[in-house]
């Protein structure tokens, strides 16, 4: 378990991994992540085989979004089972929660909040929906550079990230983010760089596809990327580069690679190759072979 250092005594490091029941398999590999960022706890959680832990009865209520990227979550309110299977979320309070289980090869995430952070009755009833929406995607996006960057936020830094999380949690009850809010922008460039990786292949990838898929405008999208000094297009050109020249390394030739990566034709993806590597894809491939 990775432990975040403590800052200005508003950021935690992580607590003890639970406590997992007798039932859980022997030999059980979990890794866990867990930040805390003054009273809100953010945890990702990947496991190679099934576990099951207890939940002490005294747990404070809490507001809690559950999203599984793969396998199944069990999670047990006064004992009756509520399965949350791969790619989906759920956003609950822990009231009544008294065990959770993981089946084998799990990945998912936790996002733990006071239970009246977000206002109303937010989960006194579940909520649930695909892992896939905009408002997720934004979501995790931030959770991620929380994790990423938790060690280096000032307590004003903390106070914002703080805020930020609050409001994109209040966005996935609601089903509506404002992702025109400055605030909101690393988390908006996150999410767009990481649903572009996964379609990289596809020859409809634009800026334009990115903004609809995430429910903002174009000129939204392109402020969004305008801090970190690479424009939307830049970023899906070197990010096809980079895995085109993984291709030739791995044997592929540059009519293949040019094809799989959306180059308009070889000669396209030589010109393309040269200006960012200072070589031609052939010479990059006859460098790479065993001598």
């Amino acid at each position: 378990m990775s432990g975040i250092p403590e800052l200005d005594d508003q950021i935690d490091s992580c607590g003890r991994p639970p406590e997992y029941a007798a039932g859980t398999e022997l030999g059980a590999r979990v890794h866990t992540r867990e930040a805390r960022l003054r009273d809100a706890i953010l945890t990702d959680f990947r496991t190679a085989v099934r576990v099951r832990s207890d939940v002490p009865p005294h747990t404070p209520d809490e507001l809690r979004l559950y999203v599984v990227h793969r396998g199944s979550w069990i999670l047990r309110h006064s004992g009756d089972p509520v399965a949350l299977p791969g790619g989906r979320f759920m956003v609950r309070r822990t009231a009544g929660l008294t065990s959770f289980e993981a089946s084998p090869q799990t990945a998912g995430a936790t996002i733990a909040l006071p239970a009246g952070a977000v206002g109303g009755h937010a989960g006194d009833r579940p909520i649930s929906g695909s892992a896939v929406t905009p408002e997720v995607r934004l979501l995790l996006a931030h959770a991620s550079l929380l994790h990423d960057t938790i060690d280096e936020l000032t307590g004003y830094g903390a106070e914002a990230a703080r805020n930020a999380l609050i409001e994109l949690t209040r966005g996935v009850v609601h089903h509506y983010v404002d992702a025109g809010e400055p605030a909101l922008a690393p988390a908006l460039a996150t999410a767009a760089r990481e649903l572009a990786d996964q379609r990289l292949t596809r020859p409809e990838l634009t800026p334009s596809l990115l903004a609809r898929e995430l429910h903002v405008s174009v000129r939204t999208l392109h402020r969004a990327f305008a801090d970190t000094g690479e424009p939307v297009a830049a970023y899906i050109r070197r990010r096809r580069l980079e895995e085109a020249r993984r291709a030739l390394t791995a044997g592929h030739t540059v009519s293949e690679v040019a094809a799989r990566w959306q180059f308009a034709d070889s000669s396209h993806f030589i010109r393309s190759f040269r200006q960012r590597y200072n070589q031609t894809p052939a010479q990059y491939a006859r460098g790479r072979q065993p001598s």
